[in-house]
């Protein structure tokens, strides 16, 4: 593992991303643009499965549009989060932050794929609390990210 992310923190691109603040501040602007779009649309989701947004609407017409949006924000997300964490790829998987993050965002894939797959056959009160805990994980990514991020 070391040796890969060795390799990883070697490559052209971690050094570019290393030694260029005007990319390493563009990367993280539009990280910043996919993480909203995670939070935007996971906070839509979570806010109508508990009934106190867009209540009158079906599933559908929330629960759709929302995964789009969360599903873009993450492809946006992982691309520059990738290219960011590249020249620090050691320093980022020893961090415990960091790993918090990843074991979030791992549980919030986990719970994207269910609810996507099964989450019409839950209905109810099942559909509901997978949709509160898909949401709730996103938003502990985003915690767990800022507090990389400031407290590394």
């Amino acid at each position: 593992m070391d040796t890969a992310l060795a390799w990883v923190e070697a490559t052209g691109v971690a050094s570019a991303v290393r030694e260029s603040l005007w990319l390493t501040a563009s990367l993280s602007a539009v990280h910043l643009v996919g993480v909203t779009l995670v939070g935007g649309g996971a906070l839509a989701a979570g806010l109508w499965c508990g009934g106190l947004l867009f209540a009158n609407q079906p599933a559908a017409a929330v629960m759709r549009p929302a995964g789009r949006v969360i599903g873009l924000g993450l492809v946006i997300s992982l691309v520059t989060g990738l290219l960011l964490v590249s020249p620090r790829a050691s320093a980022s998987a020893a961090n415990g932050f960091f790993q918090w993050k990843m074991t979030f965002l791992i549980a919030a894939l986990a719970t994207d794929v269910l609810i996507r797959r099964r989450g019409p056959a839950f209905g109810g009160r099942a559909a509901v609390a997978g949709g509160l805990l898909r949401s709730a994980l996103y938003g502990a990514v985003i915690v767990a990210g800022c507090a990389f991020i400031l407290l590394e």
